[in-house]
């Protein structure tokens, strides 16, 4: 009889196990910000002297420009906030809030003229007006959460155009300085300086600078974000707006 032949067992070798060992870090310009600022997106803008030259880079909070941008929610915003800077306050008088007498004009019949009961009907120079504006209320609201949201869109939307600049607050105030400075770093057009504690002397020495506006760390909105071309933070402002916006539930 034919024999039979087994087939013997095929044993499967273990693939060995590759240690994943993590990268070290590198040492390099970007200067870390304090741990209540919050964690870094990965993004590092460059940090300016007051000379105007790059003098390193400075890595932004996750939790401000990291934001995934909401185009729609960044149109609502800008349109509550330019209905919210409308005063409402045109009013015209109808016929009955004039000043004028009450009684008729001439008589009904037999002077050819058209029939008039009032000087104060709309048709005569100094009477009513009709369908005249009406003092109303444009306002609208976002809430809270909505707020936050549209402002950290704006934010990173804007990581490109954002550069940081140190020792601000100690440049002689005045405006040819802070001209020179802003001249030197190539930003000369539609330029947003965020600061952060009031500074007299800061915004004396750059309020008449035609190109440029500055606002405090804790008034920034959307529509001041994109309206502008150019933005830049101060180290303090930086730190500041990150304290007042973010860790927020």
């Amino acid at each position: 009889m034919p024999s039979i032949q087994t087939k013997k067992p095929v044993t499967k070798k273990a693939t060995p196990v590759k240690k994943v060992t993590k990268p070290k870090a590198t040492t390099g310009k970007a200067v870390d910000l304090p741990q209540h600022v919050g964690k870094s997106t990965g993004l590092s803008v460059s940090v300016y002297g007051v000379d105007g030259k790059v003098s390193g880079k400075i890595l932004l909070p996750r939790e401000l420009f990291g934001a995934k941008v909401n185009n729609a929610l960044l149109a609502q915003s800008v349109r509550v906030y330019l209905a919210n800077q409308r005063e409402g306050g045109a009013r015209a008088k109808t016929r009955g809030e004039v000043e004028g007498s009450t009684r008729k004009i001439y008589r009904q019949k037999g002077t050819g003229k058209a029939r008039h009961g009032s000087i104060r009907a709309p048709i005569f120079v100094g009477g009513g007006v009709v369908f005249g504006p009406v003092t109303r209320d444009y306002h609208l609201k976002l809430n809270k959460s909505m707020k936050r949201a549209a402002l950290f869109s704006a934010l990173s939307a804007r990581v490109s155009d954002t550069s940081v600049i140190d020792g601000l607050e100690a440049i002689e105030p005045k405006t040819k300085n802070v001209a020179a400075m802003l001249s030197a770093m190539g930003k000369t057009e539609k330029v947003l300086l965020v600061v952060g504690e009031y500074s007299e002397k800061l915004i004396r020495s750059a309020r008449n600078i035609r190109y440029l506006d500055i606002i405090n760390a804790k008034n920034l909105h959307p529509y001041a974000l994109l309206v502008h071309k150019q933005i830049i933070f101060t180290k303090k402002s930086l730190e500041e707006s990150t304290a007042h916006f973010g860790n927020k539930s």
